[in-house]
């Protein structure tokens, strides 16, 4: 049967609209081939008229029959196109309370914001065994695919969580995790899902933040690999971590808010275990008062506070000295020339808390040290670039505590027994497109086109040159590539999720992410042993990984910056 064939009259179809998205409605009388509009009957009664392009024949798409909706597998539908998909996921989400979906082998995941009663260990037990299509859509049936076909054949697996911001993802990555402890009899002595799930205040406390699209937004990717012994039984499990978003620790958008560890201090700096850190209200620092969003409604920041082990006081205190940082005022003195003054309050405090003298960190916040070949000599630094090394210097510092925090928890993960096997799942940051764009969501959304090749080639200029190769080198020639009228500094590519403009202002400068080494050479001499151990075993970590390139006869890294980009593992 001719596709035209199927447009008769009482057929249903898909009209795009405004409001709604789509609108059902009914064909009135037959299509014929050649015919320019189609009549319709929309389910409110009204008659409207479809149009049609005699060129391109874009008929609209047709609805399937009502004794196929609310399928639990999307493959089952006679026609497999947005509006069914979409309509589909919506009957079994409004009226059966049904979250899951099989798409084939994907499993779709509509994120309900409640707690759900599907998750206990009687629903676990009820999908161990069983193949993946005789039950109902399930994270667990993921979860036990996964499981069944490592132990079966013997081979390594991986689930991806993935998605938009907000869509549910952290989440799913942890029931996946808790099937596979309830299911392979944990051989440690402790459960390796409770020491999994132990990390997550930490972990969500310094890398997760308040966004426009989720209160509890996870601002790094993370993959866990869960290793097995040969009985099929969890004996450790390993993290690692990419693309933590350092630039929010200096800059959040509106109505968004930095990690959140920052806001739980400020909110326990009454306690006297915080009295020397002078701290105060949220608002009353510059690195947590930007997006005007000190309180999430419904989130006692204090009471998620959490204080025990010494190393835990260690990073609260640089953490603090981080906050003092934000609002160390620069001078200008004249166009490449900048100050701090001696008795700046916060320089002193976030001195103090750093155990490092402020002479000579007011000196070099507003100095660079420039070698030749011959020698050495220190020069001025204006006011916008001492700005920029102060954020450097303050994002260096977060990244350096988050990279060791994840290197304890690894460490209590770690196990002495043999890995045979493992299941790894992936939880990576959802596609994002904000009113303003910038180079964080570039790497977030491109690191979503390729999952886990990561931008980090940087072309030598400026934002403007950049952004005009870009034009000259991709406009004509690509057809995702795009560039809006009224702006030269922007671009636009048309992801698979949406047509998303990017400003190119700072995109350069985020991407170098340069600290200057001056500035560390003075963490180096903090009197604060746990600092100057987190510093000096970056030192031992670039140490080995040049001899290592050595070996190999590639040149290792230069020790003159202090580079990680956005786009870099942490």
């Amino acid at each position: 049967m001719a596709a035209s064939e199927l447009y008769a009259k009482y057929a249903r179809v898909w009209l795009p609209d405004a409001g709604e998205v789509w609108r059902s409605a009914e064909l009135i009388k037959d299509y014929t081939p050649g015919d320019l509009k189609l009549a319709l009957q929309l389910e409110d009664g009204t008659e409207v008229e479809h149009k049609i392009n005699p060129k391109t024949n874009n008929l609209p798409p047709l609805r399937n029959p009502n004794i196929l909706v609310g399928e639990n597998d999307l493959t089952a539908l006679s026609y497999l196109h947005e509006p069914a998909v979409l309509h589909n996921l919506k009957v079994r989400f409004i009226d059966s309370k049904t979250i899951y979906t099989y798409c084939g082998i994907v499993l779709v995941a509509i994120n309900p914001y409640e707690s759900l009663p599907i998750y206990e260990e009687d629903i676990i037990n009820a999908y161990c065994g069983q193949n993946m299509g005789d039950m109902d859509p399930h994270i667990f049936a993921v979860a036990e695919e996964a499981y069944k076909q490592m132990a079966r054949d013997e081979r390594n697996q991986s689930i991806i969580v993935s998605g938009e911001s907000g869509a549910g993802k952290t989440v799913s990555a942890k029931y996946a995790m808790r099937y596979f402890a309830t299911v392979s009899c944990s051989s440690g002595e402790a459960n390796i899902e409770e020491r999994v799930l132990a990390s997550n205040p930490i972990m969500e406390a310094l890398g997760n933040a308040k966004t426009t699209r989720n209160d509890n937004s996870s601002r790094f990717g993370k993959y866990i690999e869960i290793g097995f012994d040969k009985k099929h039984r969890i004996i450790g499990a390993n993290m690692r971590t990419y693309l933590l978003e350092k630039s929010r620790v200096v800059f959040q958008a509106q109505e968004e808010r930095n990690y959140h560890i920052f806001y739980q201090l400020c909110a326990s700096a009454h306690l006297p275990e915080f009295k020397d850190f002078q701290l105060g209200c949220a608002d009353d620092f510059h690195f947590t008062n930007q997006g005007q969003s000190p309180v999430i409604d419904g989130v006692d920041d204090a009471k998620d506070m959490r204080i025990s082990e010494s190393d835990q006081m260690s990073i609260y205190q640089i953490l603090a000295a981080i906050l003092h940082l934000s609002n160390v005022e620069v001078k200008d003195q004249s166009a490449d020339k900048s100050s701090i003054l001696p008795d700046n309050v916060h320089l002193m405090v976030f001195c103090e808390l750093m155990g490092v003298p402020s002479e000579e960190m007011a000196h070099w916040l507003c100095h660079r040290k420039l070698k030749t070949t011959t020698e050495t000599y220190v020069k001025s630094v204006s006011k916008m670039n001492a700005v920029n090394g102060r954020d450097a210097l303050a994002k260096h510092i977060y990244a350096r505590i988050f990279s060791w925090i994840v290197g304890s928890i690894n460490n209590a993960l770690r196990s002495a027994a043999k890995q045979h096997s493992f299941i790894g799942v992936l939880d990576i940051y959802g596609f994002e497109t904000f009113d303003i764009n910038s180079f964080e969501q570039f790497c977030i959304n491109y690191a979503n086109e390729k999952l886990q090749q990561q931008f980090n080639l940087m072309p030598k200029g400026s934002d403007d040159s950049w952004a005009q190769k870009l034009y000259n080198t991709l406009l004509k020639q690509n057809a995702h590539f795009d560039k809006p009228r009224l702006s030269n500094r922007a671009f636009i590519i048309l992801h698979f999720a949406d047509k998303v403009e990017y400003q190119c202002e700072g995109f350069l400068e985020k991407n170098k992410d340069t600290v200057n080494e001056e500035h560390i050479n003075v963490l180096k001499k903090s009197q604060v042993d746990w600092l100057r151990k987190l510093f000096e075993d970056d030192e031992k970590s670039k140490s080995s990984t040049k001899k290592r390139s050595g070996v190999s006869g590639r040149a290792g890294p230069t020790p003159r910056d202090h580079k990680k980009t956005v786009g870099l593992q942490v």
